[in-house]
């Protein structure tokens, strides 16, 4: 059969360029700074071996049985003490929460649920290829907002959504997507000033705010900024957490915050995408919040992360310093940090050197969803052991250099 009769959606779909390193990642003596995956030793095994056998053999008419489409009240109860006890949220019941397969699944129900072929939204540029390829399904409208060390210019946020009122169009735009905290791909947190900003702009034009934090667990150094949706609720916000970057991405669990109203239409959407998030990985993450303190156990790894981190920037000021033109975010936390280039460079193009000289990174071009960032790269320090990362830098370095005089741009 030659013609499939593809839909337009189906026809524009394309291989995610994450999906596709990690089969180079097997290559004998590859380093890779690509995919941000956690570092396995972090894995707390043999506290959820424990749990799981018990959830298995003594509960398991629920957990290896179809679950309600709005998650297991057992996790939602304690994340929800979780939220209270670790970020200050108050006030929410089990109605205020969707559990999702992985965040990933969230940003798809959202959507689903809030986007229309004229629909606009406001991104940051780059923006998390994750959330850019869930919103263009839908719909390509995209307003970028370019991103400092302070997070989205919300001094062209501004500007913008006046001219969007001016001409008429305001009521197109269905929300602004951030991710707060040691951004992806960036590594960059929106700052306390700008998040009121970005609050008071969403009262003044009656927006929603899709905040994205992932990583906010993940703090290495600095004082934690308080969310958005602690700051103005669940009637301005919608928070999306996960577990998979602190607990197992195996497990994939997501966690959908905000309007019972808004829960409830996600939930609907879900039951015509996958009907349930899996009973038995649910359960066991709600067993294992209520025996084990996770922000304790996390601290390990946190530490862990924050030698890698700081030997990377240590690294890349080593071997780029010398060359102008190059510079770098310093994240306070999470798993990145994005490198830019001069301009002429092109890391899509650059990654074949790469390749040969047994380095990967994710090109800048993958977190546009209309183009640009073509001389940026995003590193992730997570994964790779010390050693891999000193001498991966230095790979890195050969390749850029490589690159540069073949191209005659240095």
């Amino acid at each position: 059969m030659k013609d499939f009769k593809f839909s337009n959606t189906g026809k524009k779909l394309t291989s995610s360029i994450i999906r596709e390193l990690l089969k180079d990642v097997s290559i004998p003596g590859m380093i890779s700074f690509g995919g941000g995956v956690p570092d396995p030793s972090t894995f707390p095994r043999y506290e959820l071996s424990e749990i799981t056998q018990k959830v298995i053999e003594e509960e398991f008419s629920y957990s290896l049985q179809y679950g309600p489409t709005e998650g297991d009240d057992v996790l939602k109860k304690a994340y929800i003490e979780y939220l209270k006890k670790n970020e200050g949220i108050k006030g929410l019941s089990t109605e205020n929460l969707l559990i999702t397969v992985g965040s990933q699944s969230a940003l798809f129900l959202l959507s689903l649920v809030l986007l229309d072929k004229d629909s606009k939204y406001f991104v940051s540029k780059p923006v998390y290829l994750g959330a850019a390829s869930a919103f263009s399904m839908r719909s390509t409208n995209h307003i970028d907002l370019p991103l400092s060390e302070n997070g989205i210019d919300t001094e062209l946020l501004e500007k913008k959504l006046a001219e969007l009122a001016s001409s008429g169009e305001i009521k197109n735009v269905k929300f602004i997507y951030v991710i707060p905290n040691f951004h992806n791909p960036a590594g960059v947190t929106l700052s306390l000033e700008r998040r009121k900003k970005l609050l008071e702009l969403a009262d003044k034009y009656d927006l929603l705010i899709v905040e994205d934090d992932p990583y906010g667990d993940l703090r290495y150094e600095g004082e934690a900024i308080p969310s958005m949706f602690k700051m103005a609720g669940k009637d301005r916000v919608l928070l999306l957490k996960t577990f998979s970057k602190v607990l197992s991405p195996g497990m994939r669990l997501g966690f959908v915050i905000g309007h019972e109203e808004f829960i409830r239409k996600l939930v609907l959407a879900k039951q015509a995408v996958d009907l349930c998030s899996p009973s038995l990985t649910q359960r066991i993450a709600g067993r294992f919040l209520q025996k084990y303190d996770l922000k304790e156990l996390l601290k390990p790894t946190i530490d862990m992360y924050r030698k890698k981190k700081d030997l990377m920037l240590e690294e890349l000021k080593k071997n780029f310093s010398d060359m102008q033109g190059v510079h770098w975010t310093k994240p306070q936390g999470g798993l990145f940090i994005w490198l830019t280039l001069p301009e002429g460079f092109d890391t899509m193009e650059m990654m074949d050197y790469g390749k040969k000289n047994g380095i990967l990174f994710i090109p800048g071009a993958a977190f546009s969803i209309g183009g640009g960032c073509d001389n940026s790269m995003r590193l992730s320090f997570c994964l790779p052991p010390e050693k891999d990362i000193v001498e991966g830098v230095k790979r890195l370095k050969q390749t850029v250099l490589e690159y540069g005089k073949e191209k005659g741009l240095l």
